[in-house]
Order: structure tokens, then C-alpha cells, then sequence
């Protein structure tokens, strides 16, 4: 287990996306994925209230019912769950009376007293900060979330949304939910020193890179690209990335894992990571999840995957 950030919350090495609980999961598939998960050793649930709204017919919320759902039949105990504010089409943005109805939404959707870990899922630049801190501050406060996080803001909102916690006295975020993956490394530059500066753990997304690091897209050609998740995979498909893919199903031979498992060993192995977020539609995906959270990576191995990915900020 690993530790996030300043919280008690010891975790799992790898969270479990739910955005495709609901979408491309039914409730019966999400079920057998969640419990592959849990007897695999895994505890770390990561959602949000908008997730599947884009579907048609959908109205957000689906993943986490069906996460309630799965939770109330179930009776773990020693879960961490993670869902996210500001994107589900009744709960835009982060004023403090939307953060305050989300919550409770949520709340009532998972069948839990507690949220163990709330992120403000994108910045609100139409809300003052000092606002929405103080709005995530009482919600802690209320005990209807045990501890805060930030997702997709800028190195500058995470110190200012920081300074204001410290200053109105109430309880700061403890991790950073970024885009990062070994073809999108830019979070290197400005994401990852302010963590280590502020003592905050990442749990990235995309840590597939949508599916390319499974290996299983190597084409850019149209006629290759069978579903959207592979048209999306296949803008990775540079030379870069085919190179990227060839030193992963090397090293990960040498462990006996696949090149998925192998790039999240990669990811844990990074400064702040503390569990890369990673999603199953189908439960026999959920072994090389499992091996990606406990694959440890030599430091050769390591250093061999950063070269072969080296990035600057002229390829951003």
C-alpha cells in the first residue's frame, strides 16, 4: 500500500477508473471487474459525478450507482473512493452552493456517509478561488468528505488554491490528478515539482495514453482504426511511439507482463505517482492492471523508457 500525500489514506498502487462503469461496462460487467479488482488486492476506486453524461440518454451520475450499487452488495471495508465536482450537467462549475449540492449528490448516489477523497475535477475561472477552497474546506469541516484534491489545474491555481487554504485555516487538497503517461510527459516540466514542493501525491489519468499503451494500436491508417477508442489511440502512433511501444514489450518480457502492465510499473516509478488511474471494460483486462501495480521496474529499465520517451517543451 501507498500513502496519499498527507492523509491517512493508504492505497492501493493503482486505482481503478470507473469511467466506464455505466458506459461501456453494464452493471453486471462493472460487478465482476470490481470484484477481480478487490481480490486482486486493489482498494482504490476512482470516479466522477458527470461520468457517463456524454453517452445519449445518459444524465451523469451512472458510474457512480452502479459503484453504490456494487458497494452496498458488497460490504468491503478499508475502500478508498474517489469522485470528482464541477463537470455533471446539473452541477457545473465550483461555487460553493454547486460544490455543497454536488457532494451531497454524490453522496446519495455511492451509499457512503464520506467521501474519502473529492476533487475539483477542472479549474472555474468564473468563481473566485477563495470561494470554492472555502466551499471544499467546510465540506471536510462537515465530515462529508474526509480530504480534498485538484485535477487538470496549472501549476499557479494549485499554490494559489494551497496559500488560500493555509490562510482561511481549512483543510488542503493532498493529491493532483493530472494527464501523464509516457507519450505525455509535459507534466514533468511544471505539475510534478509543485507536488514535490507542496508534498502532494499524483494519481494520473490516461495513464494508457487511451489505450495506446496496450500495445494494441500501432497504425494511424483509417482503414485500421475499427472504434473511436482506436482512432483516438492511433494519434500516438508516431515513430516515437512505435519505439516507445518496442522497449516496453522488451522490458516487460523480461518480467513476464504486458506492455500495459509494463507502462504503468513506469508510471509508479515516478516522482509524487502514488497510483496511476487505469479503467477494465472487461474483466479480462483486469490481470494486467493488477501486474501493473506490483511490477517493479529496475532503474536501467526506468532510465531506458525515459530516453526512448524523451520529451521538450518544443513537442508540446
Amino acid at each position: 500500500m501507498t500513502r496519499i500525500g498527507t492523509s491517512d489514506l493508504d492505497v492501493f498502487p493503482l486505482a481503478l477508473g470507473g469511467n466506464v462503469f455505466g458506459w461501456t461496462a453494464d452493471r453486471d460487467a462493472s460487478f465482476a471487474i470490481l470484484d477481480a479488482f478487490h481480490a486482486g488486492g486493489g482498494n482504490f476506486i476512482d470516479t466522477a459525478d458527470s461520468y457517463s453524461a456524454w453517452v445519449p440518454g445518459h444524465e451523469g451520475g451512472e458510474s457512480e450507482r452502479i459503484l453504490g450499487a456494487w458497494l452496498a452488495s458488497r460490504h468491503h471495508t478499508g475502500l478508498t473512493v474517489a469522485t470528482k465536482v464541477s463537470q455533471h450537467p446539473q452541477f457545473k462549475g465550483l461555487a460553493a452552493a454547486n460544490v455543497r449540492a454536488a457532494a451531497e449528490a454524490s453522496l446519495e448516489r455511492l451509499g457512503v456517509e464520506s467521501i474519502d477523497l473529492y476533487y475539483a475535477h477542472f479549474d472555474d475561472a468564473e468563481t473566485p478561488l477563495e470561494e470554492t477552497v472555502a466551499a471544499f474546506g467546510q465540506l471536510v469541516s462537515d465530515g462529508l468528505v474526509r480530504y480534498t484534491a485538484v485535477s487538470n489545474y496549472s501549476a499557479d491555481r494549485i499554490r494559489e488554491w494551497v496559500r488560500i487554504a493555509r490562510d482561511l485555516g481549512v483543510s488542503e487538497p493532498v493529491a493532483i490528478q493530472p494527464h501523464y503517461n509516457l507519450v505525455h510527459r509535459e507534466t514533468e516540466n511544471d505539475i510534478v515539482p509543485v507536488a514535490e514542493e507542496l508534498g502532494l501525491s499524483l494519481v494520473p489519468y490516461f495513464s494508457l495514453a487511451k489505450g495506446f499503451l496496450t500495445g494494441k494500436y500501432r497504425s494511424t491508417e483509417p482503414e485500421d482504426q475499427a472504434s473511436p477508442r482506436a482512432g483516438q489511440a492511433a494519434t500516438y502512433a508516431t515513430p516515437q511511439g512505435l519505439q516507445i511501444l518496442e522497449v516496453l514489450e522488451r522490458v516487460g518480457d523480461a518480467h513476464g507482463v504486458s506492455i500495459a502492465a509494463t507502462a504503468l510499473a513506469w508510471l509508479r516509478a515516478k516522482p509524487t505517482v502514488v497510483a496511476p488511474i487505469a479503467s477494465a471494460s472487461k474483466l479480462a483486462q483486469v490481470p494486467d492492471l493488477l501486474a501493473g501495480a506490483t511490477t517493479e521496474l529496475t532503474a536501467a529499465e526506468v532510465a531506458d523508457l525515459d530516453e526512448v520517451s524523451e520529451w521538450t517543451p518544443a513537442d508540446m
